[in-house]
């Protein structure tokens, strides 16, 4: 009996957010944030499950007083494919259908995790990074922008140059945002991040393992400018990337500062002399 009160009821409840508003102020990005969610993800080898924190926005132009918030839970409720760059291009043309707009944003960060065997045991653990997707839609246009932060080793060349023995070092992280005209799977974009530094990282060393990687790193040692300019050299020669934003932040072990570089390309962009 309560359902059918609550049903005759709901029938003739006002839908206020579709209501004018007459302040005329178009807001350019309204909805919902942080919202912690499970996805699958799709991986070079399959699928992962992970947890995501999601960001979701549209325009909402001067004429219309609210945007309808619980409709961006149901499209999340109803995207049940393994997160790719098409399947967040089908959600974003989905949430701009349903919320009636003409511009949008959707933000997924995660957790991803890559098995790796250590480099002379062979002993696998799991790795940890951060992945995500970026989908925009905004005059006409959408891009879909891959993510990738990979924690990586940076030795330093002045250090190693001018000291008798030692060279100081520390941990890097490797942050890539690259528009991608096709699926390319975010452990190509970690790989790119790993062998730029001078030494990629892994969860479970032993000690033939801890030789190899302090040896590795004081072989191929680089400043900031040097892994950002090896990564983005790569990523310029992927045919798949369109365009990216290259960050390294070095977490200086013999500063209380960090050392930090970035680089942006765009294959659109007309060459300058």
């Amino acid at each position: 009996m309560i359902q059918e009160q609550n049903s005759r009821t709901g029938s003739a409840l006002p839908d206020v957010q579709s209501s004018s508003d007459v302040r005329h102020i178009p807001i350019q990005r309204v909805g919902v944030k942080s919202v912690s969610y499970p996805v699958t993800v799709k991986t070079a080898d399959g699928f992962m499950h992970t947890v995501a924190s999601v960001n979701m926005y549209v325009s909402l132009p001067a004429s219309q007083k609210g945007t309808h918030m619980s409709r961006f839970f149901r499209l999340l409720d109803e995207t049940t494919q393994p997160l790719c760059k098409e399947v967040v291009e089908d959600l974003m043309q989905r949430m701009l259908t349903a919320l009636h707009a003409s511009a949008g944003t959707i933000e997924f960060e995660f957790p991803f995790f890559v098995k790796k065997p250590a480099p002379i045991s062979k002993i696998p653990s799991l790795m940890s990074y951060r992945g995500g997707f970026t989908v925009t839609t905004e005059d006409g246009r959408t891009a879909v922008t891959e993510h990738v932060l990979a924690p990586v080793t940076s030795l330093c060349p002045c250090s190693k140059e001018i000291s008798r023995y030692g060279a100081h070092n520390q941990r890097s992280h490797i942050t890539i945002d690259a528009e991608c005209a096709e699926s390319v799977p975010l452990e190509d974009l970690i790989h790119i991040a790993e062998n730029s530094a001078s030494c990629p990282l892994w969860s479970l060393l032993k000690r033939e393992d801890e030789k190899f990687v302090t040896e590795f790193a004081y072989d191929h040692p680089k400043f900031v400018e040097d892994i950002s300019r090896d990564a983005a050299k790569a990523l310029k020669d992927d045919p798949r990337i369109i365009s990216f934003r290259l960050q390294v932040e070095n977490f200086e072990s013999i500063h209380n500062h960090s050392a930090y570089a970035q680089i942006t390309f765009d294959r659109r962009a007309p060459l300058c002399d």
